[in-house]
């Protein structure tokens, strides 16, 4: 008989997980089918997670500490932090489907975690502030709104693929193009 490692089937769960809400999202998604794809018991995820709602929001918040770490604000080099996050997306474009249905599923209402979220995006304008505080990026754009539109315009894209797709064009050059206007327009709006 194999032995239990509550960690190994932790970590099949949340990936099965991530997995299911990017795709169907939180309404959408069955715990039974992330049970299936982890080769997990039901009620392990409920007793490891909690609810559904609960689980997402794990899943979510995890995704965003990973993304933090991996690809954290440089007000020094914003540029490059674009260039960095446009890669993550790339590389990760779960994390940005979780993020839109989250928004789709919660809209503008508080959301579950709300505190945790705040406290996350509070040190990425931080970094945006404290770039404008040094003189190294401009200040003509208060640092919450500065880091919602750098942070929209390396996300957009990845987002709404399919407008990429129309918009700007499905070759490689098209979106080697497009990769050059968003850190130039980013290039813009910090520049002082």
């Amino acid at each position: 008989m194999a032995a239990r490692d509550p960690e190994a089937t932790k970590a099949r769960i949340f990936e099965a997980a991530v997995a299911e809400f990017a795709r169907y999202g939180i309404a959408g998604a069955r715990i039974d089918r992330i049970a299936t794809r982890a080769k997990a018991n039901k009620q392990l995820i409920y007793a490891y997670f909690g609810n559904k709602d609960q689980l997402f929001s794990k899943v979510l918040g995890h995704s965003m500490v990973d993304l933090a770490a991996a690809v954290p604000v440089d007000a020094d080099d914003i540029e490059g932090w674009i260039d960095r996050l446009l890669d993550y997306h790339a590389a990760h474009p779960e994390f940005l489907r979780l993020l839109f249905w989250e928004g789709v599923e919660y809209g503008s209402a508080e959301l579950p975690d709300e505190a945790e979220r705040q406290e996350h995006y509070a040190r990425k304008v931080a970094a945006v502030q404290d770039g404008q505080d040094r003189g190294v990026i401009s200040d003509a754009i208060p640092a919450r709104d500065l880091t919602f539109l750098l942070v929209a315009l390396a996300d957009w894209a990845a987002v709404v693929p399919q407008m990429e797709r129309i918009l700007v064009g499905a070759e490689a050059t098209d979106r080697t193009r497009l990769r050059a206007s968003i850190k130039e327009a980013a290039r813009r709006l910090v520049a002082k």
